[in-house]
């Protein structure tokens, strides 16, 4: 690329070799005058925007040498964040026996060095000193994870199927496990979701969530709990399916309850639980990115163990829709806890519009049931769960158990 001193000089030289010279001799005419002082301006317009041109093809070539060491810095950063975030293969087998009617997908085998053939006295020392050298110890990861980015843009026109999940989220083991490798995670999360012949919304939950719960540094898995049947919808008693069955998997010490089809606007809002049980849906766009009502428990929320056996779970006979989170929410002021936000920027979340499903009409006995949590929260809750598992599927993304519930 020549540059703009060597391009511009031939048109500076001509536009002074152009110009005439100047005669102050006395006898000049009138009409060579004015010549002489039209040609004089018209060598000092071409001067000038010459200057111009120059000026104008400096300022591009400076620009793109910015926009190339930005780009980069770019590739520098992506590179050093794709390395922070690179996770070791993890065995996420749960050492539990499956149940009766479960289907459990096949593991793949343990690889196991093949040993030395030979007396071990010849192997090198350094081998040696190298194998009873202990395993280096992570340290735990950043109370706010480096990779967050923020706001995000969540949009639902454009389908998303699971081999292209997948695809995007090499790191996430059988099941919808995911731990990261250079750190320890500060919280062990299940995510439970409760679901029935809602597949469309999943996929475009799976899209967005792996990613966001990755960059978050989490120690996660992911469970569907399906309803089996065409019996009326219970979301709470599905709620208190998953955390039953996911600890049969794993430690879990966090238990983040969401629906379907809402999709967090920012990754800051963090999917992990706090002092308080947390509502994390805090303005959703169906509400005008507004809460509904002070004690709203909706959507999303977190709890720890410890809150959640503190109110015996959750209300088992709420059938249909509506009500459930409201004696949540009785059933937690009882108890003395409060509840947690994050901003109202921080807790945006994008609701996928739908119809209201079949068999998920509202439920007309819900007020009077809210009005009496506290005469029924110590019988009706994890302590007089009843379900059988129909069947459980470890698959790429994540653990899809179905289960009969029962009937109202």
């Amino acid at each position: 690329m020549r540059g703009p001193r060597s391009a511009f000089f031939p048109i500076v030289c001509t536009l002074f070799v152009s110009c005439p010279e100047v005669n102050h001799g006395t006898g000049m005419a009138a009409d060579s005058t004015v010549r002489f002082t039209l040609l004089h301006r018209t060598c000092k317009l071409v001067v000038l925007l010459c200057f111009l041109h120059i000026s104008v093809t400096f300022f591009f070539y400076v620009r793109s040498l910015d926009i190339r060491f930005a780009f980069v810095q770019n590739q520098q950063s992506h590179n050093v964040s794709t390395q922070a975030n690179r996770v070791v293969d993890l065995d996420f087998t749960s050492e539990t026996e499956p149940k009766e009617g479960e289907t459990k997908k096949a593991e793949p085998a343990e690889l196991v060095p093949k040993e030395e053939t030979g007396d071990e006295s010849q192997a090198p020392e350094d081998e040696k000193k190298k194998a009873e050298e202990p395993e280096k110890k992570l340290e735990k990861c950043p109370e706010t994870s480096p990779l967050l980015v923020g706001p995000l843009r969540i949009e639902f026109n454009t389908p998303v199927n699971l081999d292209q999940i997948k695809q995007m989220n090499p790191n996430v083991q059988p099941g919808g496990r995911f731990r990261p490798g250079d750190c320890v995670a500060l919280a062990k999360v299940a995510i439970i979701i409760p679901f029935r012949r809602r597949d469309e919304h999943l996929k475009f939950w799976l899209f967005y969530l792996h990613p966001i719960l990755q960059r978050q540094q989490l120690d996660y898995g992911v469970y569907v709990i399906n309803q089996d049947g065409e019996a009326v919808f219970n979301r709470a008693k599905l709620l208190n399916v998953g955390y039953r069955e996911a600890l049969k998997d794993y430690d879990y010490e966090c238990f983040v309850f969401s629906d379907v089809d809402l999709i967090p606007m920012d990754d800051r809002n963090i999917y992990r639980c706090f002092s308080q049980p947390r509502h994390l849906s805090v303005s959703m766009d169906k509400f005008g990115f507004r809460l509904p009502y002070n004690q709203y428990f909706g959507g999303v929320s977190s709890m720890s163990k410890e809150q959640y056996l503190k109110i015996n779970g959750f209300p088992n006979n709420y059938w249909g829709w509506g009500g459930e989170d409201d004696d949540i929410f009785n059933r937690l002021s009882s108890r003395g806890m409060s509840i947690s936000r994050p901003s109202g920027d921080v807790g945006k979340c994008r609701m996928i519009r739908h119809d209201r499903d079949k068999q998920n009409d509202p439920n007309p006995q819900r007020f009077d049931r809210i009005a009496h949590t506290r005469d029924t929260m110590h019988k009706d809750g994890i302590n007089s769960l009843s379900y059988n598992v129909v069947k459980t599927e470890r698959l790429d993304l994540f653990t899809k158990i179905t289960v009969d519930v029962g009937k109202p």
